[in-house]
């Protein structure tokens, strides 16, 4: 018996083997383009609501861009004009890097796992990938900004064309982190631990951009923008703000360090390029670790018990009995465990000690801004069931009277008490500490804890009257389209009335410090405290039967999402 030879050789019966079909050579970016043009179209096509989002978000966009690159243009011939477009692109560089961690579902394309079926080779893949990757608004908003920058810094012929190179990489070495950034973490992006990343996005928005503005107000100062000197020096050598940077080198005709800064990011793009290959390669060719039979021990000792808190665990046995107990640590479990719920906990324990720090550095610090502790806490217990989306109606089922529904509410409330009276405590004393007023301490913690009540109360009784939605299958959307007037009523109306249902013990405040009785402010702290546990169980018990009226009608508004 003879062996066939694949390359033409014949087989026993004297025939000749057919040829394998020819792989087609064609570059696949034209194809990638086009692609990417197909799902933006169909994505608008979806809905008037998308399409209406997108329009909105691109011409937003497109004006802020157009407002920066004027901005930029008149700082043209203006002393350190290059190490704020240094920065500047050190920053937009910056976003573009942890922009992919936060923000995985904004284009579908970022997963390369729905191209592992093709027959395409690495580099040609990510050439492709790339080139469509240039088509959005974040690319736009870049090049327009960046675009600015050069023309900032550009000075006759040579620099003119140098800022036309820096611009050019300057974009592609932004797209390619990116790209290669995703790459490499959408095993992280797909699981849980993505999804909790991603909601926290709101948290980072925050946080920085209270850094953006302690770092604008800074620029305000009699030194300028001579302030960045210091920071540019070293972002100049970090790409592809070394590329904008060898723009104004060239304009001041230091032809060696411009090229050396050129060749620095050229380099860094083909880093990027060759790391993003690398990271393709191993995700398109290694298996999912949930799909290998060798991960059953592991997901079945996951399973177990082991250090998962139940009922019987000590925590528990401090709990109030009964019902309240109960829901008390179901409502800490979800802070824990459920992404929409970690992130607004997260958020509002950040953002509620920033606040005061912020207005202190600012020079502008008052113990009173304590009180944002308690009000961004005490909104968490606004929509209490529409954070449990269609999960509530196991809930309603066990809701039968006025008195489960006072259990109910009572639970979460005190769910919410438990770290918030810890944590608005803990604001207070610090920022007594900061602003080394101690003799403020007991009538802000009066006033802060009667704020907490109030928001308690008025949370209660907006859970029952305006109740709305929140869609899981999204990270950044806290309500879905059809009942965003719902949420604005029911957070704003609370707000109003918290803030009336506080004027008595404000009002005792004013009148001590205009009498000039200084020296009974320390009552407020008494008062504070009774008066606002009071108010948290008023408005409990006065929402409670307003819940188990409007049960089904509740039930639907939360289901929605």
């Amino acid at each position: 018996m003879t062996l066939t030879d694949p390359l033409g050789a014949k087989d026993p019966l004297g025939a000749t083997a057919p040829e394998p079909p020819a792989v087609p050579t064609a570059s696949p970016t034209p194809v990638f383009v086009s692609l990417k043009l197909a799902l933006l179209r169909n994505g608008l096509r979806q809905s008037s609501g998308r399409r209406a989002a997108y329009i909105t978000s691109l011409v937003l966009a497109l004006l802020v861009a157009v407002l920066q690159l004027l901005g930029l243009v008149l700082l043209r011939g203006t002393d350190h004009a290059d190490a704020l477009v240094t920065l500047l692109t050190a920053v937009l560089t910056l976003g573009w890097a942890v922009m992919p961690l936060f923000y995985p579902g904004g284009d579908e394309t970022l997963d390369p796992t729905r191209l592992v079926m093709l027959p395409l080779r690495p580099r040609s893949l990510i050439t492709a990938l790339l080139v469509s990757s240039l088509i959005g608004i974040g690319p736009l908003f870049t090049l327009t900004l960046v675009a600015g920058s050069a023309i900032a810094v550009a000075h006759g012929a040579a620099a003119a064309v140098a800022g036309v190179v820096a611009v050019v990489l300057t974009v592609l070495v932004c797209v390619a982190l990116a790209r290669a950034v995703a790459t490499a973490n959408t095993r992280l992006l797909t699981s849980r631990k993505g999804r909790d990343l991603a909601v926290l996005s709101g948290l980072f928005v925050a946080v920085g951009a209270q850094f953006v503005n302690l770092g604008a107000q800074q620029l305000g100062g009699e030194n300028g923008l001579a302030v960045l000197e210091p920071a540019a020096a070293v972002l100049r050598w970090v790409p592809p703000a070394a590329a904008v940077d060898a723009v104004q080198g060239v304009s001041d005709g230091a032809y060696g360090v411009a090229a050396a800064q050129f060749a620095l990011t050229v380099g860094a793009l083909g880093l990027l390029m060759w790391w993003w290959q690398g990271t393709l390669t191993h995700l398109m060719t290694t298996p999912d670790a949930s799909t290998l039979q060798a991960a059953a021990p592991r997901e079945r000792r996951r399973s177990g018990t082991a250090g998962t808190p139940d009922a019987s665990g000590p925590f528990a046995r401090l709990l109030p009995a009964g019902r309240a107990g109960t829901v008390l640590l179901r409502t800490l479990r979800y802070a824990v465990r459920d992404p929409k719920t970690k992130s607004a906990w997260v958020t509002s324990l950040a953002v509620g000690l920033l606040l005061p720090v912020i207005t202190a550095v600012q020079g502008n610090g008052s113990i009173y801004t304590a009180c944002w502790a308690s009000g961004l806490l005490g909104m968490l217990m606004y929509n209490q069931f529409g954070q449990d989306s269609s999960a509530f109606w196991m809930v309603a089922q066990t809701i039968s009277s006025r008195r489960d529904a006072y259990l109910e509410l009572r639970g979460r409330a005190l769910a919410l008490l438990l770290v918030a009276v810890v944590y608005v405590v803990v604001a207070v004393l610090a920022s007594a500490a900061f602003l080394k007023n101690w003799s403020a301490a007991p009538e802000a913690l009066g006033l802060a804890l009667a704020l907490l009540g109030s928001m308690v109360a008025t949370g209660a009784m907006t859970s029952a009257l305006a109740p709305y939605s929140i869609p899981q299958d999204s990270g950044y959307k806290n309500v879905v389209p059809a009942q965003a007037g719902i949420a604005w009523l029911s957070i704003l109306g609370g707000l109003i009335a918290g803030a009336v249902l506080c004027a008595p013990v404000l009002g005792l405040t004013f009148w001590l410090h205009l009498s000039g009785q200084h020296g009974l402010l320390w009552v407020l702290l008494p008062v504070g405290t009774v008066y606002g546990a009071a108010l948290a169980e008023i408005g409990l018990r006065v929402a409670a039967p307003r819940v188990a009226a409007r049960l089904p009608e509740i039930l639907a508004a939360v289901s929605k999402g």
